[in-house]
């Protein structure tokens, strides 16, 4: 299974959150973690795109592999036949060269397909827990928790980015007896800039399209209620967008003195003005990670975001990321003016942070190391059930 002296190890990926030639806009989180390991393994990226209904097409090839459509149906119809059908499909194309190992990025989607074409194949396989997609369809499919936990036990080694991903998906289908690996998403914004004196107002980003998901409502009544109860703050949203979100993004905050909608910024732009500002603000509703987070503690803000999701485990006792309910404005309004009120306490407690040991599992290094560990490991896993198999 192993490659031979001087010869990387193949590991083949399948994954619907790759940006390809189909979906070029897709997030770069699994696509940084194979630039940052490439030196120590052959990736090979299957990169899908579910259609309904959709027509036979060949691969489309680029950089990190194919890009390719599959076919599922609306609504969940069908959804584990879909996804072992398309394990079969991936199991004939990789027979005459079967990969060291095989990584599904997903436990709930393509977690059925490579579990199903590893057993084919004979190989391990690995998957990542992705808090927000893989909690939904844990919740809206019960009738595939046998074979969700199936998938999720079998696997050579787990990957989540977040401790609360793992902790949900072990609630529902047991604790593993294999590894089980948190890794944090890598951001190019992970040198630390030191916190600021007095900044410049509150401060949030996203895309507007995703205003509804990233709560800019709930923002917008917890200025409403600092403002009544005599704390005024400038509060500044950088995103880009079409018009149409532009205008909703302003009709929310219309009433509201000193709000300003910038547009998108570079990433220079971005983390200059992260570390003008008081702090961070984005109670989402629905967040697997929130690599931004991360980008603002070491941009020197401390930060709010919605409790139990994004960040969740990662900073429990850190007094410079305040957890909230996103649903409770009264608790957004008052996490915002503390960051106002404590800026200079909360601001001190972050600086500490960014020299520790555990703002350094946030660089790109220690994440790089700490993944390539996590394959290898799943590959020798694979090497050891070989040699035990009976011949």
């Amino acid at each position: 299974m192993n490659g031979s002296a001087g010869q990387l190890d193949r590991i083949v990926h399948v994954s619907c959150d790759f940006p390809d030639p189909i979906e070029p806009s897709k997030t770069p989180v699994i696509r940084t973690l194979l630039e940052l390991t490439q030196d120590r393994f052959a990736h090979h990226v299957l990169s899908y795109n579910r259609r309904s209904f959709a027509a036979s097409a060949p691969p489309l090839p680029f950089e990190w592999g194919e890009a390719r459509v599959y076919n599922g149906l609306p609504y969940g119809i069908f959804h584990a036949a879909m996804l072992h059908r398309l394990g079969d499909q991936i199991a004939r194309e990789l027979a005459p060269a079967p990969p060291a190992l095989l990584v599904g990025h997903k436990l709930t989607i393509e977690g059925l397909a490579v579990a199903r074409a590893a057993r084919l194949l004979g190989v391990p396989y690995a998957i990542t827990i992705q808090g927000n997609s893989d909690s939904k369809i844990l919740a809206a499919r019960p009738d595939l928790k046998r074979e969700f936990a199936a998938v999720f036990h079998g696997a050579a080694a787990v990957f989540a980015f977040a401790p609360w991903a793992l902790a949900q998906v072990s609630q529902r289908l047991g604790a593993r007896a294999g590894a089980s690996v948190v890794v944090a998403c890598p951001t190019d914004l992970d040198v630390p800039l030191p916190p600021l004196g007095a900044g410049q107002g509150l401060f949030s980003a996203f895309h507007l399209r995703h205003q509804r998901n990233k709560n800019l409502s709930g923002i917008a009544a917890g200025l409403r209620m600092m403002r009544a109860s005599g704390t005024a703050v400038p509060f500044t949203l950088a995103g880009g967008g079409a018009e149409a979100d532009v205008l909703r993004a302003r009709q929310k905050l219309r009433d509201i003195p000193d709000t300003y909608i910038t547009g998108a910024l570079d990433r220079a732009g971005l983390r200059s003005a992260m570390n003008k500002a008081v702090g961070f603000v984005l109670p989402s509703h629905r967040e697997t990670f929130g690599l931004v987070f991360i980008e603002a503690l070491f941009a020197g803000i401390p930060v709010i975001y919605p409790e139990d999701r994004a960040i969740a485990g990662h900073f429990d006792r850190a007094t410079f990321a305040i957890p909230v309910d996103p649903r409770n404005t009264l608790a957004l309004a008052a996490a915002m003016a503390r960051l106002v009120n404590e800026e200079m306490a909360l601001k001190q407690a972050l600086a500490d942070w960014q020299t520790s040991d555990h703002a350094r599992q946030f660089t790109r290094l220690h994440i790089a190391s700490r993944y390539a560990a996590g394959l290898r490991d799943a590959i020798n896993c694979g090497d050891r059930q070989l040699q035990k198999a009976p011949r």
